[in-house]
Order: structure tokens, then C-alpha cells, then sequence
């Protein structure tokens, strides 16, 4: 009998992209500062917050928004936070209860200065603090399309429930489709424009929402292959691109492995070929458009380095696993039981493979 693991081959999909890893330098100051505030919050058991904090979320925002002044950064980490925690709250519940939990995080979003009901999930204190300290130092058009962006995805999170209740798998376009706005990459793309007056002329132009959708595409396609293994482990794999390439292509894990770095390389070229097609504003706006632009395409490497520094998905063997592309596959594990008592996704894979040691919040 083979007691050898089975294992993933994971493709290093972004050899060739020519923004590199940055990281902002107030990365540390704003970190500690922002996760003393969000355990003020008790969202989370102390179980589950040491697994929170391995996600390492202000790394994202700084590796997002490498240029961003200090207080803005403090704005970005808070946000990647409110990203994750919404994430893992309506991540357990039906549609229905992650219905109820997006109401009561728009609601805070266009509330800012209301008091939170008592009793109410603290989703919406968490949103409303964040948003309060938003506003006081961007701009109305960031606060615009801010709330466009993160609106829509918030819609998307529901759909993404019901297609959980029902177990249902979609095909690869309509999967695609909506995983553009439930990987969360257009209110992170927006976070840019914190400092800028963008015109609605530039945010609405069909050239720029193709190379929104681009940088969305790139963002999902590697979040899928890496963050695979976890949900194939824990029950959540409907949800993933790898699995929609194997239940209608035919493939097996390694084949949509390949497939999905195939159609990235070509996304990575719609994006670069799309760049020349936006048009002019004049000088002034085109400055800020090529700020805009280049700030989405460091946040495609942003996410794809974080996804190896953070424990979220590999654990401690990120780095081991970027050098070898090898990846041992997790047997599966009842997330939905621990899930279910804490009232978030909280299972710890790290205990259980010590060659891969993944980390789920």
C-alpha cells in the first residue's frame, strides 16, 4: 500500500508580471495600533482570534498600498479586517443569516454616526467605526465609488450562501462572473482613491472597468489555486474555481491546476493590452488615472505575495511551498461543526499536516 501524501503542484503564476512586491514603511506602527483596536471589538473566541491574527491582514494592506501615508494605510488594514470578519461570519450561516449580517453592515456603512441597536451582531459597530474614521480624510468620490464596490460584493456574499445551501456548482463563466465581486477586489481597488478626486467619467469608462474586471480575474484565479487545498479539506471547495474547471472540463486536480495558470498568463495579457486603450483626460486627471492603474496592478502582486506570507492558507510553509510548488493534500476535516458552535469559521487546519500546516479563521 502507498502511504505516500498525495500532492498539489501549485504554479507560480506571476513570474511574469512586471509590478513587484512593495511594502509600506508604517507597516509595523499601523499594525500593532490596528490590532490593539480590533480585539477591543471580542468579535471572536480567543481561539479563534489567534487564528485571526496568524492571517496577518495588515500585511495585505501594506503590501497593497506600499505608497499610502500613514493614516490612510490605518484606513486599508482596517478595511482588509472588516473584509475578513464579514467573510467568516456569513462564511457559516444560510443565505438567509448572511442576508440579515449584510443588511446590518450596509445599514453602519450609511450610518456612520448611529448608534448600533443593542444586542445587534457586531459586524455593525465593526463597520461603522471603520467607515466613521474613512470619511474624515478621503474624498467624496472615493466615498462614492468606496461604496458602490463594497456594496456589490456584499450581494455577491449572499448569492454565494444560497449557492452553499444548495450545494450548488456553477459553470465556469457564471462562476467567474461572480467571483469577481465575491473575491472583494473592487472596494480593495478602490481604497487608491482615498487621496484622489476621480471623476465618474474615468471610474464608469468601459476601459477602465475591463481592467477592473482583469485585476479581479488575476485576484480570484490565485486565491482559488492557493486557498484550494483548505476548502477542499473543510467542504467549501463549491466555491473555487479548481473545482468548476474539474466538474466541467473532466479534469483532475493537477489538469484545472494548469488550467487556471493558463488563463491567468491570459488575463495578464488583457490587462496589459487594455492599458493601451485608455484614453485621455487631460493632464491633470491622467496623472491620477495612471496612479489609479498602477496601484490595481501592484494589488494583483499585493495578493499573491500575501497569500504565501500569511498562515491563512499555507500555514508556516508559505515560503516552502512558493520554492517547490508542492502542496500536501489535506484529508478532510467537520469545519462546520467547530464553525457552528463559535458562530464564525473557525477551524485551525495547522494541527493537522505538519508539512503544510494551513491556517482557517
Amino acid at each position: 500500500m502507498d502511504t505516500r501524501p498525495r500532492v498539489i503542484y501549485l504554479p507560480d503564476t506571476m513570474t511574469n508580471w512586471p509590478w513587484p512586491r512593495a511594502m509600506n514603511p508604517h507597516f509595523e506602527v499601523v499594525k500593532a495600533e490596528v490590532d490593539a483596536s480590533f480585539h477591543e471589538f471580542k468579535a471572536l473566541s480567543a481561539e479563534s482570534q489567534e487564528a485571526f491574527d496568524k492571517c496577518d491582514s495588515a500585511r495585505l494592506a501594506a503590501l497593497g498600498y506600499p505608497n499610502a501615508p500613514r493614516e490612510h494605510l490605518r484606513i486599508a488594514c482596517e478595511f482588509i479586517n472588516v473584509l475578513i470578519i464579514v467573510d467568516e461570519y456569513t462564511d457559516v450561516g444560510n443565505a438567509a443569516v448572511a442576508e440579515a449580517m449584510v443588511g446590518i453592515v450596509i445599514d453602519a456603512l450609511h450610518n456612520p454616526h448611529k448608534t448600533r441597536p443593542e444586542g445587534e451582531c457586531i459586524l455593525g459597530e465593526i463597520v461603522r467605526q471603520f467607515w466613521a474614521r474613512a470619511i474624515q480624510t478621503t474624498s467624496l468620490p472615493f466615498q462614492r465609488h468606496f461604496i458602490y464596490s463594497y456594496t456589490a460584493y456584499l450581494r455577491a456574499v449572499v448569492v454565494e450562501a444560497l449557492d452553499r445551501d444548495e450545494a450548488h456548482c456553477r459553470s465556469i463563466s457564471d462562476y467567474i462572473k461572480l467571483r469577481r465581486d465575491t473575491c472583494a477586489t473592487k472596494p480593495a481597488i478602490a481604497i487608491y482613491e482615498m487621496g484622489m478626486d476621480l471623476p465618474d467619467e474615468v471610474f464608469y469608462h468601459p476601459a477602465i472597468v475591463e481592467l477592473v474586471e482583469c485585476i479581479a480575474e488575476l485576484m480570484l484565479i490565485d486565491n482559488d489555486m492557493i486557498s484550494y487545498n483548505r476548502e477542499q479539506a473543510t467542504g467549501d471547495e463549491n466555491h473555487n474555481l479548481i473545482t468548476t474547471v474539474m466538474v466541467e472540463i473532466g479534469l483532475d486536480r493537477s489538469g484545472a491546476m494548469a488550467w487556471a495558470a493558463r488563463y491567468h498568463a491570459e488575463v495578464e495579457k488583457r490587462f496589459t493590452d487594455g492599458l493601451a486603450k485608455v484614453p485621455s483626460w487631460g493632464p491633470s486627471t491622467d496623472v491620477l488615472v495612471k496612479e489609479y492603474l498602477d496601484g490595481m496592478a501592484t494589488w494583483a502582486r499585493a495578493n499573491h505575495s500575501w497569500s504565501y506570507e500569511t498562515q491563512r492558507y499555507l500555514g508556516t510553509k508559505g515560503p516552502e511551498i512558493r520554492r517547490t510548488g508542492l502542496v500536501p493534500l489535506l484529508p478532510k476535516v467537520n469545519r462546520k461543526a467547530a464553525s457552528a458552535a463559535a458562530g464564525v469559521n473557525v477551524t485551525d487546519l495547522s494541527m493537522m499536516d505538519v508539512t503544510a500546516d494551513p491556517c482557517d479563521v
